[in-house]
């Protein structure tokens, strides 16, 4: 009985020092950031592909007008594909750094020692994280675009929809353009739809998908953004405590090599003693 006790209390000892050693600031930074870049990824991509089929079925019947158009989305769905996987991967770097930080703090005082190749990856990685945020910065804000547009649709599909407008003569006067907003050319075809065919357009499922799917992407892209200003917090905090634990060890080194040639010199100072008497 008593050796079971001493075995559960030895590993209940065990698991809260495994607990101890978790960078919990950086598992929930990469939980969100797998989130974010999640969501931005699977909700942009379909979304994309919804943009392009109501562009080819209501603003641009001929393709050679929109087949630059085609090329830059696909060309963007594969880009996604390549954050997608570039992030999954940067994201357990980073919680495996945050593992080995935390590690090194908690065990400066037993044999673990931190080494000037990894404070100089710390610092790598700082860097790099500062240049990502910025970079996310934009594709949020770049995000923000087609919401901007779709919204813009929306809305003047509701005017239409309104009691003071739907009725009347001056629905068909109504209309959204497209071309203004630089992603088909002037000339394509019809380019402008107004009145109760803009209104066809707001109520079909791609449009009511691509909208949705936009606003999902732009919120995945901002909640990467705040994983990333997490990260680089996280990681600044790591490397200062990785510099003062660096230095603490050098203190420690030199107080150890000072007390050891102290009883150096003690011990010659009863030699001598000793051989004089």
């Amino acid at each position: 009985m008593v050796a079971f006790f001493s075995f559960g209390l030895g590993c209940f000892e065990c698991c809260i020092k495994c607990l101890g050693g978790v960078p919990y600031a950086s598992l929930v930074a990469t939980i969100l950031c797998f989130s974010g870049v999640a969501l931005f990824c699977g909700c942009g991509h379909v979304a994309l592909a919804g943009t392009v089929a109501i562009l080819e079925q209501h603003f641009s019947t001929n393709t050679s007008d929109h087949a630059l158009l085609s090329e830059v989305i696909q060309l963007m769905q594969y880009v996604i594909y390549g954050i997608a996987s570039f992030f999954f991967l940067y994201g357990i770097i980073l919680l495996a750094e945050g593992f080995y930080t935390t590690s090194a703090v908690k065990e400066l005082h037993g044999e673990f020692k931190t080494t000037a190749c990894g404070r100089c990856i710390s610092g790598m990685f700082v860097f790099l994280t500062y240049v990502l945020g910025v970079a996310w910065l934009g594709v949020f804000g770049f995000s923000a675009v087609p919401v901007f547009m779709f919204y813009n649709i929306w809305s003047t599909c509701e005017v239409i929809k309104s009691p003071q407008t739907n009725g009347t003569s001056g629905v068909e006067q109504i209309c959204v353009d497209v071309r203004q907003y630089g992603i088909i050319p002037w000339n394509a075809f019809p380019g402008k739809i107004c009145g109760s065919a803009l209104e066809n357009i707001c109520n079909t499922n791609e449009f009511y998908m691509s909208y949705h799917l936009f606003i999902v992407a732009c919120a995945g892209a901002g909640a990467t953004v705040i994983a990333l200003i997490h990260f680089l917090m996280i990681l600044s905090s790591n490397w200062a405590y990785l510099k003062d634990a660096s230095k603490m060890q050098a203190y420690q080194d030199i107080k150890a090599k000072e007390e050891q040639e102290l009883q150096d010199i003690q011990s010659r100072s009863k030699e001598q003693l000793n051989s004089y008497t």
